[in-house]
């Protein structure tokens, strides 16, 4: 659970080492290799891409973040993937692509009506007929946020050596559906602690749904983990969505 809008180079280049490869990548990577024209919005390092050239993915293939340090890293590890700065506000497709996804909870880094609807809308233009949207955001029943606690220290290998230890702490009342935290990076590469502040939103998964509905898009598939376990809107942790741009398409739900 680490800031996804590093703007630091260094903390860019422990990027993946703090998120190493798990079940949801393993989910995501499944529908990426089942698509020949993909896009990652909020790409990061660029993980997800790579991780599918590498396994055989011959297609178009482009990630899509704000944070020209995150970038940098996925430019050298994968030359031969699109990496774009920017977001749908600077760069446009027309129908481009047959799926699109959103990892890493950066959904929830949207924080208003507003944001998500101009994202939607983005996502929609830039999807062919019937391509699909998948997404994941943490359920707020589950009260992850309760886990941020500084006294839980998650450790990692520096890679260039030693240990760095991230600590994370919720701020103030939990506002709403909102939740503003800090995130501690301590080790023997930095001269004194790193802290950055976020905010993210825990919406329900009728309010995802509202807004989807509102931008021409019908759920297909939800699930409540990476096994694609059904989803039980008090008990899941997660809220994974797949959603199809056509609003009067079948649900079938033939995902990856």
């Amino acid at each position: 659970m680490v800031d996804r809008s590093f703007a630091d180079l260094e903390l860019a280049r422990l990027y993946d080492a703090l998120n190493p490869w798990g079940p949801s990548d393993d989910f995501y990577l499944g529908l990426v290799m089942s698509a020949p024209a993909v896009l990652d919005i909020g790409c990061g390092t660029g993980r997800l891409l790579r991780g599918a050239r590498a396994a055989g993915h011959t297609g178009r293939l482009t990630g899509l973040d704000p944070a020209a340090a995150m970038l940098v890293q996925a430019r050298t590890a994968a030359p031969d993937v699109e990496w774009v700065l920017g977001d749908f506000e600077s760069s446009r497709w027309s129908a481009e692509f047959g799926l699109a996804v959103m990892t890493g909870h950066a959904f929830q880094e949207l924080l208003g009506d507003e944001d998500v609807r101009r994202l939607l809308a983005g996502v929609r233009q830039a999807l062919a007929p019937r391509g699909r949207f998948v997404f994941e955001t943490r359920n707020p029943a589950a009260r992850a946020w309760q886990e941020w606690t500084p006294d839980r220290v998650h450790e990692i290998a520096d890679p260039d050596g030693g240990e760095i230890e991230v600590r994370h702490e919720v701020v103030g009342p939990v506002r709403g559906d909102r939740v503003t935290f800090t995130e501690t990076f301590a080790g023997a590469r930095f001269e004194r602690a790193r802290v950055s502040r976020s905010t993210l939103r825990f919406l329900t998964a009728s309010a995802v749904d509202a807004l989807l509905g509102d931008a021409g898009f019908r759920v297909v598939a939800r699930y409540g983990d990476w096994g694609r376990g059904a989803y039980d809107p008090g008990v899941s942790r997660e809220i994974v969505t797949v959603a199809v741009a056509e609003v009067d398409v079948e649900a079938d739900v033939g995902v990856g």
